[in-house]
Order: C-alpha cells, then structure tokens, then sequence
C-alpha cells in the first residue's frame, strides 16, 4: 500500500459498541437481526445477476439452427431434480421450481457453502 491510499480504520470489536455476543441476555433475535441489517445497508443496492439453471445440453450449431418454436430440448436433468441457483456466475444453492400465481419462481432448499481462497 503505497502513502496515498487512505486507510479506512477498522472497528474494535472489544469496545463498547462492538457486536453483542449472541448469549447475550440483554438483547433480542430481533435486536440482533436488525442491527447486522444496519451493517450490511451499504451493500443493499450493489447489482447481481442471478441464474436458476434448469439443465444443459450441447448440441452442434447446425442443430441449433434448426431449433424452432414447439421444439422440445432435452436437457441433463430429471423431473424434480433440484436445479442450480448462481449469483455472479458462482453457485450458491439448488432449488426446486415453484408456479406463484401465473409467474415461474425458484425456492432455495440448499445453500451451497463454498471455500475461500
């Protein structure tokens, strides 16, 4: 880091006002849910793409071409099988397709933990 950067100084998890530990009597669930919503408000409106993958197949370019309205493509997955959920081209969960009123939606049932490197 060169002498130009500006240093953000980070928050002293031991004082005062630091994060109460969660067997704290002294505050709520709702106290505590609300208040890491505090902390994570400055990431509310940074943009993500979301992909639900239902399946893939591969096929030649040819045979694409030739793909129309009414065809039927298959893909590699099973009826019910869970489908794939990715923010950010990284996959987070699998999820199952739902119908909400006359709209397709997808339902987490899986959250994907992934390492950090």
């Amino acid at each position: 880091m060169s002498d130009t950067d500006t240093q953000v100084p980070l928050p002293d998890l031991n004082a005062a006002g630091a994060m109460p530990v969660v067997d704290d009597p002294a505050y709520t669930e709702d106290e505590q849910a609300s208040r890491i919503a505090a902390d994570l408000e400055a990431v509310f409106d940074v943009p993500v793409q979301v992909s639900a993958v239902l399946g893939r197949s591969k096929m030649d370019v040819g045979e694409l071409l030739k793909l129309g309205p009414g065809t039927v493509l298959e893909l590699d997955r099973r009826v019910g099988e869970a489908i794939d959920i990715y923010v950010n081209n990284r996959l987070v969960a699998r999820g199952e397709v739902v119908l909400v009123e006359d709209k397709l939606g997808v339902t987490m049932t899986e959250i994907i933990k992934a390492e950090r490197t």
